[in-house]
């Protein structure tokens, strides 16, 4: 009886230690509920030390995908131009650093700017790594083995319209479907397939591509696919691909779409490198057609403001490049398009303060954005994890630390620089460079 009382306890704790380990994962872009939330507890409040100690480190290639984490392993791309021109996918332990597996495919870069290697995340679901590189090659692994279970050159099917900057949102799942947004022709901006399968199950819109991964929100009861392309913002059906609402987004010199849209308290925030910023109100309840018999309800957006500097130097309210904003409250955090750290009114999109302490002036410079409890963790290019909070009061640096070196790779100016998003699980911040993926302890020590 004493034995099978403690294995039963064996089991139910092991069962308490899965729950959370999964629940410390961070498996696709921007974290579990792609909204740049951190939700561990446990985690140090600042830090001892200027440089971090590193818990491992990995050697890997050049690329800009960050790193994503789940059931104990992380995920990266990386391109090789010698011997061969190929991208990578890599597979490593989470805790010891030890490549569990490596599959590397043939892909020659055409007309690609910036030809670093692969953007988009790896996108980890239910034991199946998705992975969707730079010219449209798109995979779905045995996330524990490797085993290719299915995948699709996405640009000989869908004939993509290759944006400047090539393919880079992560693959989005949702339900018993992967979504993607290429560009395609013929109604084949996003396309969605089944998981298992790889069967495609719709497609829609005609948009060119942008840069930005979509969402999920909640409207009206609904889960509304939330897709920045390189002509509009809409709301789709993500089980048909429906169209429930859009609203234009015009370039007006080049699509530099590449920031994530960011919902909170009902608002969606949009903000481009040379096109500023559209802020929208999402109606909560939709809108019944007046008309006799009306059983259904339209859902829709509201803009609120929208508004656009006359250059990217010269900007008004936010031009964010590669960072994607924070909503706070009634305030907007973010980084403009040289590096300025702002805080705009989020009603009126008018500046309250801006400071740049968080990272040096330069064109296109970036700070990645996680919000934890009540502060921020930043990641900035020079390689530095900074705690802070943020108010509309200003920038207030409670510690700051050295992760990791800037590499040439991804820009050859300033001595280089970190653009790579980090992943944070397991109590632990995981980050690369051209040369290298790394690990580091975060927890609370007791």
């Amino acid at each position: 009886m004493v034995m099978i009382e403690k294995s039963i306890f064996a089991i139910i704790i092991g069962i308490l230690l899965n729950i959370q380990v999964l629940a410390a994962d961070w498996p696709q872009w921007r974290g579990p509920n792609r909204d740049g939330v951190w939700r561990e507890k446990g985690i140090v409040q600042k830090f001892n030390a200027p440089q971090l100690p590193i818990r491992w480190r990995a050697k890997i290639a050049n690329g800009y995908s960050g790193p994503t984490v789940a059931d104990g392993r992380v995920y990266i791309t990386d391109r090789l131009t010698t011997p061969a021109a190929v991208e990578r996918v890599h597979c490593f332990d989470a805790m010891s650093g030890k490549k569990i597996w490596s599959h590397s495919y043939e892909c020659k870069y055409k007309k690609v700017g910036y030809p670093n290697g692969p953007r988009a995340a790896v996108t980890i679901n239910e034991g199946r790594a998705y992975s969707l590189g730079t010219m449209g090659h798109f995979f779905c692994f045995d996330a524990v083995k490797g085993q290719v279970l299915w995948s699709k050159d996405l640009d000989a099917e869908y004939q993509i319209r290759m944006p400047t900057w090539a393919i880079a949102a992560a693959p989005l799942v949702q339900n018993d479907l992967v979504i993607v947004h290429i560009g395609g022709k013929d109604n084949a901006c996003i396309v969605a397939f089944d998981k298992v399968t790889g069967k495609e199950k719709w497609r829609a819109l005609n948009d060119p591509a942008s840069y930005s991964a979509p969402v999920i929100i909640r409207q009206a009861g609904k889960d509304v696919l939330v897709c920045w392309t390189g002509a509009h913002v809409v709301g789709l059906d993500p089980l048909t691909g429906k169209l429930y609402w859009q609203h234009p987004f015009t370039p007006s010199k080049m699509v530099l779409n590449i920031a994530t849209p960011v919902f909170e308290n009902g608002y969606l925030f949009l903000s481009a490198f040379y096109d500023g910023s559209l802020l929208l109100k999402v109606d909560p309840a939709g809108q019944r057609p007046v008309r006799s018999g009306a059983d259904y309800v339209r859902l829709a957006v509201e803009k609120v403001w929208r508004r656009k500097g006359p250059s990217e130097k010269k900007t008004d309210s936010l031009h964010c490049c590669i960072s994607t904003p924070v909503l706070q409250g009634d305030y907007i955090y973010g980084v403009d398009s040289y590096g300025e750290l702002r805080c705009l009114d989020l009603h009126t999109g008018d500046r309250i303060w801006e400071s740049l302490d968080a990272v040096p002036k330069d064109r296109w410079s970036n700070i990645h954005m996680v919000r934890h409890e009540d502060k921020i963790w930043m990641f900035n290019e020079r390689g530095e994890l900074i705690i802070c909070k943020l108010s509309p009061e200003g920038f207030h640096e409670i510690s700051r630390t050295k992760l990791i070196e800037p590499t040439k790779g991804q820009l050859n100016r300033r001595g280089g620089v970190c653009w790579s998003h980090p992943a944070f699980a397991y109590k632990h911040v995981y980050i690369r460079n051209d040369e290298e993926l790394l690990c580091a302890d975060l927890s609370a020590k007791e």
